[in-house]
């Protein structure tokens, strides 16, 4: 049995398909199967594949069940202890698996480590350099545009980036696969804030490279799908992963965040979009709120919001 099940998840990106398999087929380690999972594409992936990569076990999906649901449609079919997911628009260098691999089995207690997402047009700069969020309930990415010579330094982080990362089977049966209610978008940030909940820790791995084009299925970094499942999951993350004590003490934070925002989509043309996807994040948040965070400790509650203060500063300094 293989170590590892690398998962793509794949919806009409056949233009990236060849960059993105081939890279695999060139890995050091080699203790790994290929999952794609296609969401129901229209543009002949799935003929694709089957022609030119007999190796990858494909899954082909009736119709597009969103990122978190190929994604557990993929981690359900294999039986590997780790799964790395990796988006369809992307390149990995030879050493990608290998290091992720070794990184995520240094200590017991790491559930998820990231790959260093360098940007595929313009590979001097970084893509993502690790995932937070902060107190103002915004989510973001680290290093974003800048030199990736910068970000050399394996270190803890509050989020993987699921478009390059490796998880532990074990911790996953523990804490429960992706929450499909997300769709798509911060449902990462949702299963790696839940394994923090429970003591685990994320990682950014530096020695692990991967060139990333970016919005490869949603088509640009603004959109109106981007924009409303965007703000829709912000506020459902917030309420499902903060304790009730704790929610009520971020409101002012949380809102003052969600104005700011309102204000700069606004500014982009998608101010209604957002507040429509805020509106949504309550109603689906009242639906569900049997999956609310219960029983955690308050020491973890406490850490996590110094945590959240902090990444308020790492946000307007960076």
């Amino acid at each position: 049995m293989c170590e590892v099940s690398v998962i793509i998840p794949n919806y009409n990106g056949k233009h990236y398909l060849k960059v993105c398999l081939d890279s695999l087929r060139r890995q050091t380690y080699q203790d790994f199967q290929t999952i794609l999972v296609d969401n129901g594409s229209q543009d002949g992936s799935r003929e694709y594949i089957q022609e030119n990569y007999p190796e990858v076990q494909m899954i082909a999906l009736k119709e597009n069940t969103g990122f978190c649901g190929a994604v557990n449609t993929g981690i359900r079919a294999s039986k590997t202890p780790y799964v790395l997911l990796l988006n369809n628009d992307t390149e990995t260098e030879p050493e990608f698996v290998e290091n992720l691999v070794k990184a995520v089995k240094r200590k017991p207690e790491i559930f998820s480590v990231q790959a260093k997402m360098i940007q595929m047009h313009d590979k001097t700069r970084m893509d993502d350099g690790g995932n937070f969020y902060c107190a103002l309930g915004w989510a973001f990415a680290e290093g974003k545009g800048k030199p990736e010579r910068e970000y050399w330094e394996e270190k803890k982080i509050f989020s993987s980036c699921a478009g390059a990362a490796i998880y532990s089977r074990k911790i996953l049966d523990k804490i429960g696969l992706f929450d499909e209610v997300h769709f798509a978008y911060l449902e990462d940030m949702d299963i790696c804030y839940r394994a923090m909940l429970r003591g685990y820790e994320n990682w950014f791995c530096p020695g692990a490279r991967v060139y990333h084009v970016g919005s490869g299925t949603s088509g640009s970094r603004y959109n109106l799908f981007k924009v409303r499942y965007s703000s829709r999951n912000n506020v459902y993350l917030a309420y499902k992963n903060m304790p009730i004590l704790q929610l009520i003490w971020n409101v002012p934070l949380l809102c003052l965040g969600f104005l700011i925002k309102a204000l700069f989509f606004t500014a982009k043309g998608y101010g209604g979009e957002y507040i429509k996807g805020l509106k949504n994040g309550i109603e689906i948040s009242k639906q569900n709120r049997d999956k609310k965070v219960r029983g955690i400790p308050p020491g973890i509650c406490f850490k996590i919001q110094l945590e959240l203060y902090k990444n308020i500063v790492k946000k307007l300094t960076s």
